[in-house]
């Protein structure tokens, strides 16, 4: 079957708290990994009220704390706002913590706008060093050089796997160039999808971490009981995608019965536009809109994104997602 894994925001809720959405994100990890799930991953986002991943590894050790066997790791941490020694030390902790199960996924926007930006004490023109800065963690996360002077520790022979994760073509072309996993962010960028997938395979080069190209792909999925329950859920999701387009700062909001009495016709294109990558249904849509999308860019791995407002249903919506992926063939010649 088809490899599936999350990505997890740590949404605050309208009527809900930061410290309830931490405690939740640790208890979906824990719901994932009952339910075969092979990894979490939490993302580096700044100044959202909605979001509560600001602070990445910390997160990443709240969920690895609370499971024992699933895989935890950044998707991802954003490079350029952050030295790559502090990185290789906070990582290099997280894999000597929790050995065998960490993730570094890495990428180079800001995650943020640009007066938070300045915020962080980062230069914009950061991103430029970008594949630099992706080499630079690597030589402090492989085994310690001999007269090396400057070590992360821990982290020195570590080797946390790096993933690249972007939303344009650049990415897929670095990811290729060092040989490294790659993972789209099409799940609110879908518009270069199938270009990276295509331009990262061509070009791939093999590495000591990848021998074959690994792509995973992001993807919205709600689940529910029916089609029309899930739809009704979406519109959790589809308002703050609105409220994106709208420059307003909101916390999640519960779902209403017609998306159409809140969004104007731009905002609905625009988020349209950004949500494309979506499967919303019961259990036979979701199942037959993996398969599609596997079917489509030969995904080695899915990662899911499930907004859904309650967290019981949210829950149950993850209990579709994987019993639907069971269901879902990886395609032929897909890497294993």
């Amino acid at each position: 079957m088809i490899p599936l894994s999350v990505l997890e925001l740590g949404r605050v809720r309208q009527g809900g708290t930061p410290r309830l959405a931490l405690d939740h994100a640790r208890q979906i990890g824990k719901h994932l990994e009952a339910l075969g799930f092979t990894r979490i991953w939490v993302a580096e986002h700044h100044n959202m009220p909605t979001v509560t991943t600001a602070a990445t590894s910390l997160v990443i050790a709240h969920i690895a704390a609370g499971t024992t066997s699933i895989r935890v790791g950044a998707g991802g941490i954003m490079l350029p706002n952050h030295s790559p020694y502090v990185i290789a030390e906070q990582f290099g902790t997280l894999e000597t913590l929790f050995p065998g199960r960490i993730d570094l996924g890495v990428g180079r926007a800001p995650g943020t706008d640009q007066a938070t930006l300045r915020a962080l004490r980062r230069d914009p023109s950061a991103a430029d060093h970008f594949p630099q800065d992706v080499l630079e963690l690597q030589a402090y996360l492989a085994p310690s050089a001999p007269g090396q002077r400057i070590e992360a520790v821990p982290g020195a022979g570590t080797q946390v796997p790096i993933w690249i994760l972007g939303s344009s073509l650049f990415g897929a072309q670095l990811a290729a160039e060092l040989g490294l996993p790659f993972g789209f962010a099409s799940h609110f960028a879908p518009q270069h999808l199938d270009a990276a997938l295509s331009i990262y395979r061509e070009r791939f080069k093999p590495s000591r971490q990848l021998a074959a190209p690994y792509a995973v792909v992001g993807v919205n999925i709600i689940a529910a009981e029916s089609d029309a329950e899930a739809r009704r859920l979406a519109t959790s999701q589809q308002m703050s995608f609105a409220d994106i387009v709208r420059g307003m700062r909101r916390l999640m909001q519960p779902p209403i019965d017609d998306i159409d009495t809140y969004w104007t016709a731009e905002e609905k294109f625009h988020a349209a536009q950004m949500l494309r990558c979506s499967i919303v249904g019961g259990f036979e849509t979701v199942r037959e809109g993996m398969q599609g999308l596997v079917d489509r860019t030969a995904a080695d791995e899915l990662i899911v994104v499930s907004d859904v407002y309650d967290y019981a249903l949210r829950r149950r919506s993850f209990e579709l997602i994987a019993n639907a992926g069971r269901l879902v063939a990886r395609p032929v010649g897909a890497t294993r």
